[in-house]
């Protein structure tokens, strides 16, 4: 409304100014080097304003004439762009399903029309690794971080490429470099500490999670800050126990569930005479996650105590949870070290009819200790050989005595106290001693046949012994139970063909698009 009122405005303007001079005729005389011109006021103005516009069509054309080579220039510079454009994001699309062909011909056509573009660059590295030429993928991601623009994009697939053939020291120094350009790569960071973590270098492992602190959440940089620190204390214990002590003492605070730190710290400061400080970290710890290792720390904490004393010790640190395995089994080796056999069958007998390995070996140094029954003994051995398996550190299927602050493959706090994957459900049914009913009736029928030995006799070798749970009639195969399906300790992960970011990890920073991303093509 108000540009239709200032168009009537201007009309109205211009019809008033062409109706005052049409009222008032004059005459204007333009003398000029001998020239004499006479004419009216209105004559004049519409030669001027004729002039004006044969002065105006002569510039346009003129300009027309001179701009006309960068018009066409820019003209097929932006058809180019579009052809690249369309070739590009074919070709990507191409990749991602997997048509090779499709890749190859849309990543040749970018080279020839965009060779220097970064996402031609870019298609060309990822056709050559799906199409599995890794020297044309290594050519392709070497140009990409020989530039500023694409320089992270480049050593990513540098660094994907030198993990697959095996080149872990190549993998590192293109981690690194990429750490040194831009050290909020959250792939560069983590490639660079599992380096310095399978190298023993915890120092600098400790140096880079500090730097790297505020893109780590609290709970997840205290973790790990405590595993680092448990295996600086581990590494230092025998040449500076004070240090070791310090960093011991700091990692279980930071993780009080860590087993290795707690344990360490216990024994240290039990060593050095402060059994009450010991006594809370240990109960601590062995109320997150009940473990041997604590449990010896825990029955060693007072130097020179009688066996008595570390039994009713460790009576107390069971009761902290009560009807687990490891409670029993602490409990029944500190009752046999003070030879209290009743006590030590008692804590073991709910755990007899889901018998694992140490159970069972256990029971057999009981039986040998008080009875001195060999027989029983290795009956119970015998037992041991098909019984489930017990809990160690495992990470990644490798199966370690001790506990390790990194996996094989540098992963940080990797291993965790669990059943190995390879031992879960056997394959063989377990094979049980009869039951007392089943060897009564075969001794009765010995005896009818008259092989000379009393029923009385055979039955007093087959009964079972003080403490141990009678054996149970195996269940008929279609009666028993389906065992769980094991869960699986390491989940395989497939290595991207893309020398992108990692998708998978949910911690990495993601790429994000920018307004004009495309434009860069078209100008």
């Amino acid at each position: 409304m108000i540009r239709v009122l200032l168009f009537l405005i201007v009309v109205g303007l211009l019809a008033y100014g062409v109706a005052l001079f049409a009222d008032r005729p004059g005459e204007v005389i333009v003398t000029w080097q001998g020239w004499r011109i006479e004419t009216s006021l209105m004559v004049l103005g519409a030669a001027v304003l004729a002039a004006m516009a044969v002065l105006a069509l002569l510039f346009t054309v003129l300009r027309a004439l001179v701009l006309s080579p960068w018009r066409l220039r820019r003209h097929l510079h932006r058809r180019r762009g579009e052809r690249a454009y369309n070739a590009i994001s074919r070709g990507l699309i191409a990749v991602g399903a997997g048509d090779v062909s499709a890749a190859r011909k849309h990543a040749a056509e970018a080279a020839r029309i965009a060779p220097a573009e970064p996402l031609s660059l870019l298609l060309n590295a990822q056709h050559a690794q799906l199409a599995g030429d890794r020297a044309a993928a290594d050519v392709a991601l070497r140009a990409m971080a020989e530039r500023a623009d694409t320089k992270a994009l480049g050593l990513h697939g540098l660094f994907v490429e030198a993990q697959r053939r095996g080149d872990h020291a190549g993998a590192h120094a293109f981690a690194e470099e990429a750490a040194r350009e831009n050290p909020s790569l959250g792939w560069a960071g983590k490639a660079v500490l599992e380096r310095l973590c399978v190298t023993g270098d915890w120092a600098g492992a400790l140096a880079l999670l500090e730097s790297s602190k505020r893109a780590l959440a609290k709970d997840n940089y205290d973790r790990q800050r405590a595993v680092m620190l448990t295996a600086r204390a581990l590494a230092t214990e025998d040449t500076d126990r004070d240090s070791a002590k310090a960093f011991a003492l700091e990692a279980a605070k930071l993780a009080p569930d860590l087993v290795p730190a707690a344990a360490l710290a216990g024994r240290m400061l039990a060593e050095g005479g402060e059994l009450r400080k010991a006594g809370r970290i240990l109960h601590k710890a062995w109320e997150a996650q009940p473990h041997p290792d604590l449990a010896q720390v825990f029955s060693n904490l007072r130097f020179g105590d009688a066996a008595r004393d570390r039994l009713k010790r460790i009576e107390a640190l069971a009761k902290k949870v009560p009807g687990h395995i490891e409670s029993a089994l602490a409990l029944a080796r500190a009752a046999l070290d003070a030879q209290d056999y009743a006590k030590a069958r008692a804590a073991l007998s709910p755990h007899l009819t889901a018998l694992t390995k140490r159970v069972a070996l256990l029971m057999a140094e009981i039986e040998r200790a008080e009875l001195g029954d060999e027989g029983r003994a290795r009956e119970w051995l015998a037992r041991a050989l098909h019984a489930a398996p017990d809990p160690t550190w495992t990470a990644e299927g490798h199966v370690s005595e001790r506990w390790l602050p990194a996996s094989p493959s540098g992963r940080l706090d990797a291993f965790e106290w669990r059943v190995p994957l390879a031992a879960i459900a056997p394959l063989t049914p377990v094979i049980e001693p009869e039951p007392p009913a089943t060897a009564l009736s075969a001794i009765a029928s010995a005896a009818a046949q008259g092989d000379g030995t009393s029923p009385v006799e055979k039955k007093d070798e087959v009964s079972p012994a003080a403490g141990e749970a009678p054996a149970t009639p195996a269940s008929p195969p279609h009666e028993r139970p389906a065992s769980p399906k094991p869960e699986a300790v390491v989940p395989l992960v497939h290595a991207p063909d893309d020398p992108g970011p990692d998708t998978a990890e949910e911690d990495e920073p993601r790429v994000q698009s920018h307004d004009g991303g495309w434009r860069k093509i078209f100008e």
